[in-house]
């Protein structure tokens, strides 16, 4: 049997900025333990694997190269793009089932629209091992669904975290985001996620629907700009309204090619 796979920068409208991801198309679903295998062979931060359903649906699963995951914002994006780009599809919106929600894509023409859903922050206490993990204490701490947030005071301790990603790894949560106001975008921020298989995200899109809902409230604005400080570096451009985060990016594509099994 043998599959397409495509490899494709996504956030980005360069080569080798944003953040990769693998992306299979198929007929059929492979067992679970052949997909986890192929992200541990991709070595990508995500692999997604789609099932056409019908005209504009889709069933959407995400692997890293250790475990499958709920949610992908940046490898939603990476299909959209090989669905909409690749193989040329007529619709101007697709719906992927994931196995958390239903994540809209909307093809804007020279752009790509993801639209994830509202993710809450919750104040909470820092543990202690997150504290000593990245070396300083955040001004506020709170926690969503998966991830913690760490609000500091300026960009330039966000740029300055060096974390201990043995003792992250440790932590019962999906990351931790760092974030601050930004210099010239509205905030920057950076993600770790050693305990799912990267110990930093290039560009995510999925921790737009924590940051969105946060910064928005803190600076009374319903569309914001933003930056990823990773070494890749990610940009990003959101709105935010009752129906959930619209994140507008690009992707491109690195590699075509071919998987035998």
């Amino acid at each position: 049997m043998s599959l397409q796979i495509y490899i494709i920068d996504a956030f980005s409208d360069q080569l080798f900025g944003g953040n990769p991801a693998a992306v299979v198309p198929l007929n059929e679903w492979p067992t679970t333990e052949i997909m986890q295998k192929i992200a541990q062979e991709n070595n990508q931060t995500e692999t997604a694997f789609y099932l056409p359903l019908a005209n504009g649906l889709f069933q959407i699963r995400f692997f890293t190269p250790i475990v499958e995951v709920n949610l992908s914002g940046h490898a939603t994006l990476a299909a959209a793009h090989v669905i909409f780009r690749i193989k040329k599809h007529v619709n101007s919106k697709l719906i992927f089932q994931t196995a958390a929600t239903e994540l809209i894509v909307n093809n804007l023409g020279e752009n790509l629209q993801l639209v994830l859903p509202l993710d809450y922050f919750l104040e909470t206490k820092a543990p202690d091992k997150l504290l000593k993990a990245i070396g300083t204490k955040p001004n506020e701490i709170y926690i969503g669904r998966e991830y913690y947030l760490c609000v500091f005071d300026y960009e330039e301790k966000i740029k300055r975290i060096a974390p201990d990603f043995n003792l992250l790894s440790e932590l019962k949560s999906a990351g931790i985001i760092v974030t601050a106001k930004g210099n010239d975008v509205d905030f920057v921020c950076r993600y770790f996620s050693p305990a799912y298989g990267t110990n930093e995200d290039p560009a995510t899109g999925s921790i737009q629907s924590m940051l969105m809902n946060y910064w928005s409230k803190k600076l009374h604005k319903k569309e914001l700009s933003s930056k990823q400080l990773s070494a890749r570096g990610g940009n990003f451009v959101a709105t935010i309204n009752e129906d959930g985060v619209y994140l507008t990016g690009n992707a491109i594509t690195y590699l075509i090619g071919e998987i035998n099994l």
